[in-house]
């Protein structure tokens, strides 16, 4: 090889392996050690970003009136979710930043008013490009949800979504520009594939074969159809340890305390399953998690909400290689497509114990989705996430600006009702209940 050449060589791996450049940026929403979703998600992209690229971040937490907790040097302000005054303070604290844009980690119920309306005009008040990830998007929204939804986009230089059904909806109900909206997915752990023996007799649970849910446990999760399906599979396999891991939400336990969780232990007792299931009620930390889900040989998401169109304890098991067994909600239906995991019906406890004993009667099937599982997940890995965050970010903080021009328009509630019936219509056609015959039929042939 030429010098010439073993030169130009040399200079391409360096731009291979150079790290990205990345803007400064802050960061809005709720933050550790507040324990929630957005929460956790948001520390993952923040900390995900900085190994990648050495960006330099700082935070905006969210929290109610009166909450003091003890942020990192990283939170560079707090934002009282319905304070006005607060709002205002927060756009000129962004404004006078040294960060060259701004991403808000959007969920509905972080932001104070009507469907989180407030932020909507300090959206407009903020000077640089703003990049909204959006958790949630409702296919059958309210009028009013729906305006406000849409200001919110609109007002932001770019929308990102973690599904390509959050993208589906955004463009048909919501009206929203193509062009505007990035599927970035949501980030998972990047570890490697293993077998789980090991991994269980270092839990204690050696010899037992182990299905498992996780996340801050509600109602909404349908934990009670999956105690209801086990007399089926315990049958079957008696060695089942069913696992409930995860804290009850702190939202849930100021309202009602322990109920939810005392009456799964009720019925746990009523079906003589005392042996078959476990409750690890703990907020654990993020390698024991991973231990836990490595062990698991089924996961399963009992959810009741069939709109959902994100889960991050779905992105996680379908990370980690998992055979997955879950309720038809929207993101399910996206994730397990391919005949990477099976559905189970909705409130249905006969349909799951019929799916978990499917990939548990048969090892080799169970492989399987597990390497199919395993393989779709490379591209959610949180370093793969960074790097789709911090191509963006670079885009959004090198234009001279926006990427999308903001118009002043007015305040959502003085604007006229802008129906779209007939696209409404025909998405929520789309994404009617269909029978699990099939569903079946579209994710498993």
């Amino acid at each position: 090889m030429t010098a010439d050449a073993l030169g130009e060589l040399l200079g391409n791996l360096r731009r291979v392996t150079r790290r990205a450049e990345v803007p400064p940026a802050l960061f809005l929403g709720s933050y550790p050690p507040r324990e929630c979703g957005i929460a956790t998600f948001m520390r993952d992209v923040l900390t995900s970003l900085q190994r990648v690229s050495g960006m330099r971040g700082d935070v905006v937490a969210i929290d109610p009136a009166g909450v003091e907790r003890p942020y990192g040097d990283e939170v560079v302000g707090v934002l009282r979710d319905r304070d006005p005054a607060s709002y205002r303070r927060v756009v000129q604290l962004v404004n006078e930043h040294p960060a060259r844009l701004l991403n808000v980690q959007h969920e509905y119920g972080l932001f104070g008013g009507e469907d989180g309306e407030m932020l909507v005009e300090a959206l407009s008040g903020i000077h640089k490009p703003v990049a909204l990830t959006m958790h949630t998007v409702l296919p059958n929204p309210s009028e009013h949800h729906r305006q406000v939804t849409r200001e919110l986009c609109v007002r932001a230089d770019v929308v990102i979504v973690l599904s390509q059904t959050g993208r589906r909806i955004l463009e048909e109900v919501y009206g929203l520009e193509p062009a505007r909206i990035v599927v970035i997915q949501h980030g998972v752990p990047d570890v490697g594939f293993m077998p789980t023996d090991a991994l269980k007799a270092e839990l204690g649970f050696g010899g037992r074969l182990l299905v498992s849910t996780f996340g801050l446990i509600s109602r909404g999760k349908g934990l009670e159809y999956a105690i209801d399906a086990l007399p089926a599979i315990v049958e079957r396999h008696p060695e089942v340890l069913y696992l409930a891991i995860g804290e009850t939400h702190p939202e849930v336990r100021r309202q009602e305390g322990e109920s939810y969780r005392e009456s799964l232990q009720e019925r746990v007792a009523e079906l003589g399953l005392e042996r078959n299931v476990a409750f690890v009620n703990e907020y654990l930390t993020l390698d024991r998690l991973i231990t836990y889900l490595r062990a698991t040989d089924v996961y399963l998401t009992p959810y009741l909400n069939p709109v959902q169109i994100v889960s991050g304890t779905l992105a996680y098991a379908m990370g980690l290689g998992k055979a997955i067994v879950s309720t038809p909600y929207l993101y399910a239906e996206e994730l397990l497509a391919h005949r990477r995991g099976y559905l189970a019906g909705f409130r249905d406890a006969s349909s799951i114990a019929v799916q978990v004993n499917r990939l548990l009667d048969d090892p080799g099937l169970r492989r399987c989705v597990e390497r199919r599982a395993y393989r779709f997940g490379r591209q959610m890995t949180w370093p793969n996430v960074a790097r789709d965050y911090g191509r963006l970010f670079a885009e959004l903080a090198g234009t001279s600006r926006p990427v999308f021009p903001r118009a002043p328009v007015p305040a959502v509630p003085h604007r006229p009702a802008v129906t779209r019936p007939s696209v409404a219509s025909a998405l929520s056609a789309r994404l009617a209940p269909v029978s699990l015959i099939e569903r079946e039929r579209r994710v498993h042939t």
